[in-house]
Order: structure tokens, then C-alpha cells, then sequence
């Protein structure tokens, strides 16, 4: 038997918070990625998805973040193993490069399946 990715959203009444309940035991046990989930941490997976590799400086232009938040958010996702970062010089100038690994795409095409259905979900309450 397939398993559905949709989640039925149930009302339980005025005053109580909508909650969402798992239509599979597969997509619901895993709920959101509360790594890719982060809108920073999800510019970045997004970006890398669609680039080669990226450099720190591109990351910062493209998200329009300071180096600090950057530097937090791309080595959350280098511990969880969603990007791989080369630290190296050219010249005398550092440069530091970044790679969507195999699980980060797997992680980031799970998030967006997981979002779909949530989307799809909520359009026909």
C-alpha cells in the first residue's frame, strides 16, 4: 500500500489551536526539519540546491545576512551533515566554499514534500 505525504489538518473548536494530524505514520513521524526549517538555514540548503558551490561572501549577497548569522547557520548545517565547507587561501585571502552534500538534498527534497503536503492540506479545509 502507498504512502500518502498529505496531513489532514483537524478544527477542534473555537477556542483550541488547529492541529495537525499525521495522514501516514511516514510523514507525520518525521514532522518539519527543524535544521532546514530556519529561514536562514533554508536560503542556504535553497541556494547550494541550485549552485555548484558557493562561496562565503556569495552566501552573505545573496541572503543579505551578516557574517556572524551566516557563520552560525552554515556550520548548524555542516554538524547535521546538510553541506560540506573547504576552508582554504587564494593568495593570501581566506576563502571558504560551500556544498550541498547528498544528505542535505535528500533533507531539503523531504522538507519541501513535507511542505507540499501540508500546502495541500490546508487548501482543501
Amino acid at each position: 500500500m502507498a504512502k500518502s505525504n498529505a496531513l489532514k489538518i483537524e478544527k477542534p473548536g473555537p477556542e483550541a489551536a488547529p492541529q495537525l494530524t499525521p495522514v501516514s505514520a511516514g510523514s507525520g513521524a518525521r514532522g518539519l526539519d527543524r535544521i532546514i526549517h530556519e529561514r536562514l538555514r533554508l536560503g542556504i540548503v535553497s541556494a547550494l540546491s541550485v549552485n555548484a558551490s558557493l562561496t562565503f561572501k556569495d552566501l552573505k549577497t545573496i541572503l543579505d545576512t551578516t557574517d556572524g548569522n551566516l557563520s552560525v547557520h552554515s556550520r548548524k548545517l555542516e554538524e547535521a551533515g546538510y553541506v560540506q565547507c573547504e576552508k582554504r587561501f587564494e593568495g593570501r585571502l581566506p576563502r571558504t566554499e560551500y556544498r550541498l552534500t547528498e544528505l542535505g538534498r535528500t533533507a531539503l527534497e523531504g522538507y519541501l514534500t513535507h511542505m507540499e503536503a501540508l500546502i495541500r492540506a490546508t487548501r482543501r479545509q
